[in-house]
């Protein structure tokens, strides 16, 4: 409950005094949707404040902008449109994104009164509903915007897909629901993890940002990755306090509760000591993976076992449904090993590996294997499974 009342308290303050309700705004189809679309996502599908439940159109100056927030995440993004007659209004998210989503491709009229009665006409569409006071909705917090990183829309988005599937899916463990954003002057680390496996991503920035650790939560992540454009030339900006971070890109603004406490000391699970060491055509070793899972019941645990001996590994499954083996082609340092891993977690990591070759780095096989690149831009460390050879 206190958090609740934390970010209320920082929210409360950004709100702009005086209120109109009635107001008139006119949008195209496609840049109404855009603006509902992105705002979506800080919806929360529960909560006891029915506020939240909406979205703020805010059309009180000559910028038109929506607003939503979850208390954990928020999100306000501009909208193009003329401004008619100024005015906030909240409305309820669930029923106007239905509405305009199912509206006809042409221009959109916004009209509301003093009474918070809100019309939305479109070509011969005409729709009648409530909305709320905008002076009860929980703006996004002022963020001092002085500790920030600078970086592509493209890399940011490529960071997320290629570490956020590692993250834990439940709530036992809040650190590993997130992912450690580490920067280190030019460097950013990216790091996820779930108790079986470890992401990591480097990349480089364009300058020298000093030294911060922060956790962000999966799931702003997930939203944000949604949002970005992945445009290369498309910047987006990174801003830190003590409890958020704030992503600024193009006309939208995303802000989010960091996880508090310290992180996992992950330095100690990473090794560079290998017993054996496979180079292998990702795409060939993918494909065959994902042919075996055709015989694994989703839910079922079956590991998939490779024999690694010079020149070729061999990849082993076995079900109640059948069984499947095949033989890819290697190159090979070291010794011999039998090994078994949840075929999944290869093909999380292999799918979001872009090398056309790989190498797999072994020590023996109650050990993680590492999947990593020679210039340390990722690292994909994997538990393996202990299997009976008989079955």
């Amino acid at each position: 409950m206190k958090v609740t009342t934390d970010f209320l308290s920082i929210y409360l303050n950004a709100k702009p005094k005086g209120v109109i309700h009635s107001m008139k705004l006119i949008f195209s189809k496609s840049n109404l949707l855009k603006g509902v679309n992105i705002v979506l996502k800080a919806v929360p599908s529960k909560t006891t404040m029915s506020i939240l439940e909406c979205i703020l159109i805010d059309a009180s100056t000559n910028e038109i902008k929506f607003t939503s927030n979850d208390m954990e995440l928020g999100i306000e993004t501009k909208v193009e449109g003329q401004v008619i007659e100024k005015g906030i209004i909240a409305l309820d998210a669930k029923f106007f994104s239905e509405i305009v989503r199912k509206l006809p491709d042409s221009d959109v009229t916004i009209e509301t009164d003093q009474n918070l009665n809100t019309i939305i006409t479109c070509e011969k569409a005409k729709f009648n509903i409530s909305g709320k006071s905008g002076e009860d909705f929980s703006y996004l917090p002022y963020i001092e915007k002085n500790d920030f990183i600078s970086l592509s829309q493209f890399n940011l988005k490529e960071i997320i897909r290629q570490t956020i599937f590692s993250i834990a899916d439940n709530e036992n463990n809040k650190m590993m629901t997130g992912e450690l954003f580490e920067i280190n002057n030019d460097e950013l680390k990216v790091v996820s993890l779930d108790g079986h496996r470890i992401s990591i991503r480097k990349l480089e920035l364009k300058e020298n940002y000093g030294s911060r650790k922060v956790v962000v939560p999966g799931k702003t992540l997930i939203e944000i990755s949604k949002i970005l454009s992945g445009e290369v030339n498309d910047e987006v900006k990174i801003f830190f306090t003590n409890n958020h971070i704030v992503f600024e890109f193009d006309q939208t603004v995303v802000v989010s509760r960091l996880i508090e406490g310290e992180y996992f000391r992950i330095d100690q699970m990473l090794s560079n000591d290998y017993e054996t060491k496979v180079k292998i055509n990702k795409k060939e070793f993918l494909n065959c993976i994902d042919r075996a899972t055709l015989l694994v019941k989703e839910g079922d645990k079956k590991p998939i076992i490779m024999q690694i001996e010079d020149g070729s590994m061999e990849l082993k499954i076995k079900s109640q449904i059948g069984s499947m083996n095949e033989e890819i082609a290697i190159t090979k340092e070291g010794k011999d090993i039998l090994i078994g891993f949840n075929p999944k977690f290869l093909i999380d990591s292999l799918r979001v590996i872009d090398d056309e070759e790989i190498s797999i780095y072994l020590v023996n096989p109650k050990a993680p294997c590492f999947i990593r690149d020679d210039h340390d831009r990722y690292t994909y460390l994997i538990l393996p499974i202990n299997f009976n050879t008989a079955s």
